[in-house]
C-alpha cells in the first residue's frame, strides 16, 4: 500500500484569515517502508512573515520572495500525492492549509477520508502521554538532534519513523509480504478458536481457612492495624 507522509510550514495558524502555506514536504512509503521518493517545495506567500512564525521555521519573507507561488507547483504536488492516503501529525491543520491553497487556485479539495492523523493514533496508543512529534521521537528512540527548527521535509522524515512505530513497530521494515501477514493473522485466529480453555479455578478461601486466619489475627499482640 502506498502512503504519503507530509508536513507543512505556514505564516500562521488560520488559513481562513489569510495565513498561507510556505513549505510542504512529502515522503512516499510503500507497505510502511520509505522508498526514497520525495516532494519538497517552498512557496512565496505574497504577504509578510510574522516574527512568531519565522521563529518556528526560520523562513523569512526575503528568503521566500523568489520562490514559486503555490499554483505554479500545484500540478506537480497533486501528481506526487496521487490518490494515496495522506499521513500528517495533527493532520487537520495541514489539510486545512493544503485545501485552502488548492481552493485559491481553483483546484478540488483533497477529501478528508484520505487523512490519517498520527496525533489521533498516538492518543489511542499512549493515552495521557505527550503527543508532540518531539515527545514521540523520544519515546521511540528516534534521533532528532538535527531538528533545531521545524522544517516540512525533515519533520516528514521523523514522522515516517514515528508512524511505523505507531502502526506496529520496526518489524514492518522486514518487508513481510501482505499475503504472509494475512496468513499469520489467520493462524493466530485459528489457534485461538480451536484452543481448549480450562474452566475457571475457584480461588476463594474455604470456611476452614477463614477460621484459621481469624484465629491467627486474634493471637497477634498489639496489632498495628488497631493502633
Amino acid at each position: 500500500m502506498r502512503e504519503i507522509i507530509f508536513d507543512t510550514e505556514t505564516t500562521g495558524l488560520d488559513p481562513q484569515s489569510g495565513d498561507r502555506m510556505v513549505e510542504i514536504g512529502c515522503i512516499e512509503m510503500v507497505n510502511r517502508v520509505v522508498t526514497g521518493e520525495t516532494f519538497h517545495a517552498y512557496f512565496n506567500p505574497e504577504r509578510d512573515m510574522p516574527a512568531a512564525a519565522e521563529a518556528v521555521h526560520g523562513l523569512s519573507a526575503i528568503f521566500l520572495s523568489d520562490k514559486p507561488r503555490f499554483h505554479e507547483r500545484a500540478e506537480d504536488l497533486l501528481a506526487f500525492i496521487g490518490d494515496s492516503p495522506l499521513v500528517a501529525h495533527n493532520a487537520g491543520f495541514d489539510f486545512g492549509f493544503l485545501n485552502r491553497e488548492l481552493a485559491n487556485c481553483g483546484r478540488e479539495a483533497v477529501c478528508k477520508s484520505r487523512m490519517i492523523d498520527t496525533v489521533a493514533l498516538a492518543r489511542v496508543r499512549h493515552p495521557g502521554a505527550k503527543l508532540s512529534l518531539d515527545a514521540l521521537c523520544s519515546r521511540y528512540g528516534i534521533d532528532r538532534s538535527h531538528r533545531t527548527r521545524h522544517g516540512a521535509l525533515l519533520d516528514s522524515e521523523l514522522l515516517a519513523q514515528v508512524y511505523v512505530e505507531l502502526t506496529g513497530g520496526r518489524q514492518i521494515g522486514l518487508e513481510l509480504a501482505a499475503d504472509r501477514g494475512e496468513a499469520l493473522l489467520d493462524t493466530v485466529v485459528a489457534v485461538t478458536r480451536d484452543r481448549q480453555f480450562r474452566p475457571a479455578r475457584n480461588f476463594a478461601a474455604s470456611d476452614a481457612e477463614l477460621a484459621a486466619h481469624a484465629a491467627f489475627l486474634e493471637s497477634v499482640k498489639n496489632p498495628l492495624w488497631l493502633s
